[in-house]
């Protein structure tokens, strides 16, 4: 079994073999290491999309607005993730962004699991009829089981969740209600008895 680290330097490798800046590559080899640890097929993805990207021009994507319309061809997921990662501040702001068009969009996946980590944030990310819920960069789930080759997407929606509890407020209550058991009453003998308590400083 290959290990994380010869997955994500030999995708590395092969991203800037294939055009791509020594900077790009870096980002694609710790998204391909991220998919693989998921249990997505990263590298089978890569591979089938380097191998398309030799007979196809898909469109680089460098600002991001809140609806994205490609009138010439699918865009790159990975020039896209790596656009998401640099805007994502700026990003969040629009709570929901779409897209057209994007070549093997799974490839995206983990640049967008890493900005869930940065904004703090988790992100549901729909591919047609896929979804997705990127938790923080620590999980990830999905009605995807790896069905099939994902090489388009049609409309693709991503949308930047708020933070809230997933409890109601009478929950959180009772379950506070039943945690006071454990509290203990203070006494002069706990007192005197405690770590520290003592009369005598021996430093």
């Amino acid at each position: 079994m290959k290990s994380l680290s010869e997955i994500e330097t030999t995708s590395k490798r092969a991203s800037r073999a294939i055009g791509y800046s020594w900077g790009i590559a870096e980002e694609v080899g710790k998204s391909i290491r991220l998919l693989e640890l998921f249990g997505f097929q990263g590298i089978k993805n890569l591979i089938q999309y380097f191998q398309s990207k030799k007979k196809t021009n898909y469109q680089n994507i460098k600002l991001i607005n809140q609806i994205n319309k490609s009138d010439k061809s699918l865009y790159c997921p990975i020039i896209l993730g790596v656009s998401f990662l640099d805007q994502i501040k700026k990003l969040e702001s629009f709570q929901k962004c779409s897209f057209n068009g994007i070549a093997y969009p799974l490839l995206l996946l983990p640049f967008l699991s890493r900005c869930s980590e940065i904004i703090g944030k988790r992100i549901f990310f729909e591919l047609d009829d896929n979804k997705f819920l990127l938790n923080f960069n620590i999980s990830i789930s999905s009605n995807y089981f790896q069905k099939e080759l994902l090489i388009k997407s049609n409309n693709t929606e991503i949308s930047f969740l708020e933070n809230k509890d997933n409890f109601s407020e009478l929950d959180w209550k009772n379950l506070y209600k039943l945690s006071e058991n454990t509290f203990v009453e203070e006494t002069d003998s706990l007192k005197h008895g405690a770590a520290g308590a003592g009369l005598t400083d021996n430093d």
